[in-house]
């Protein structure tokens, strides 16, 4: 499952919010200190929520990739981020982007979707002890499956490649076999394998997937959506494990290598939609991105993107360059775009075996961490051998994981990593 948005959503938000969640600035420099955004003048930010910029359009998306990333590498949550993510849910399990009123309940006019109640679904279940939320989520995904097997944005939209694959993360978050979930008796595989164009070397967009077919019912490559499906494919979510990866038997997507496979399997199609990754690639490591409109520039989000669906098909020799550009070339554009950002690089060092918290010389970890709420830390001075033993001082019990900002220091609090049987992909 690729961690962003849809393609069309993400210019539709990045046009109205002013916020872009994929596009790298025209202009890209190396490493700087995160700027210091601003909410909207009319929205205060809610206690417990990632990033200070006004949530109305992707605060359960950045809460839920915030999670997600920090859960991967091992760090507990600030202070109230799962409770603010548990008061979004509406009654009937969905979540929308974002409800000002929590305390209001939804109606027909709560723009609920199937990409924040499934981002959601991946960190409640990565985050533990919310099932009976996290089942309800998935009750409502299920119950909005169409026909094709695949999910659209909304309720009953057209099925497209990525909102499809955050599902399929959805479901194996909660330990369902994603290929068991079938509507009038096709699964989301067979929705994503009607995306994919045919694979044939030297032909255009050859083994890629297309976002949705156009309106004569072709289907155009798109990179985005290419990385979605590809994790979606192998039955994966936001995080894909360093050494659990090759379920495809190494995509062979580099080099002389790069054959395209004959068969029809899930598998098959995300090595062929890797192979295209990896020859979408420019020769400095990155995508490039295809707005309509605009010209084409570096695009930072989907290049961490690919990161993850090569290294969970099996390519690790085709992550090197992209990694290394992204170490060079992250930093203004994960500033401005704030924590889902940030989420998104750990998640793609997480992938393929990089440390996220020396990224390019950058803790990506605590960067993140400092967007949100203090982590707080039960207190376990009074427990035998905990603490004073191995000469760890105790001040109260109470830390601050990671406070960032000018003129203050970093404390971090590094927290033993969970086993979550959730993450054991299982598939029909």
């Amino acid at each position: 499952m690729n961690v962003r948005r849809s393609a069309a959503v993400v210019a539709v938000l990045a046009a109205t919010a002013g916020a872009g969640t994929g596009l790298a600035p025209a202009a890209l420099a190396d490493d700087t200190a995160p700027a210091a955004p601003s909410a909207s003048p009319s929205q205060a930010i809610s206690t417990g929520l990632y990033g200070s910029t006004d949530p109305k359009y992707d605060g359960v998306w950045r809460q839920s990739l915030a999670l997600v990333a920090l859960d991967a590498v091992g760090e507990k949550p600030g202070a109230g981020a799962v409770d603010w993510l548990l008061g979004q849910q509406c009654a009937n399990g969905a979540f929308a982007a974002y409800r000002a009123d929590a305390n209001a309940k939804c109606d027909a006019k709560a723009a609920v979707d199937t990409n924040s109640t499934a981002a959601a679904v991946q960190a409640l279940a990565a985050v533990g002890g919310h099932d009976a939320q996290a089942e309800r989520a998935v009750g409502w995904l299920k119950d909005n499956q169409n026909d094709d097997g695949g999910w659209g944005f909304t309720a009953g939209g057209p099925s497209d490649a990525n909102s499809t694959s955050v599902v399929i993360g959805a479901l194996a978050a909660v330990g369902e076999a994603p290929g068991g979930q079938k509507k009038a008796g096709r699964s989301p595989f067979d929705a994503l394998r009607a995306l994919a164009l045919p694979c044939a070397a030297g032909t255009e967009g050859s083994g890629a997937f297309a976002y949705q077919p156009d309106k004569k019912g072709g289907l155009a490559a798109n990179a985005d959506a290419t990385a979605a499906a590809v994790v979606g494919s192998l039955g994966e979510g936001f995080v894909v494990d360093a050494g659990e990866s090759g379920k495809t038997g190494g995509s062979g997507a580099s080099g002389a290598a790069a054959a395209c496979a004959d068969g029809t399997s899930p598998e098959d199609a995300a090595h062929n939609g890797a192979v295209y990754l990896a020859g979408a690639l420019t020769s400095d490591g990155y995508l490039k991105s295809a707005l309509a409109g605009a010209e084409d520039q570096p695009d930072v989000g989907n290049t961490a993107d690919a990161v993850v669906a090569l290294a969970a098909a099996g390519d690790t020799e085709a992550t090197a360059k992209p990694l290394a550009w992204l170490e060079k070339h992250h930093g203004p554009w994960a500033a401005k775009s704030g924590p889902a950002a940030y989420a998104q690089l750990i998640l793609a060092a997480h992938a393929a075996g990089t440390d996220p918290r020396d990224f390019g010389g950058t803790d990506l970890v605590a960067r993140l961490a400092g967007t949100g709420p203090a982590q707080v830390v039960a207190d376990r001075s009074g427990v035998p051998g905990d603490g004073a033993a191995d000469g760890d001082g105790d001040d109260g019990g109470i830390a601050t994981g990671v406070v960032l900002g000018a003129g203050l220091g970093l404390a971090a609090l590094a927290a033993a990593a969970l086993t979550h049987l959730t993450r054991k992909r299982r598939r029909a």
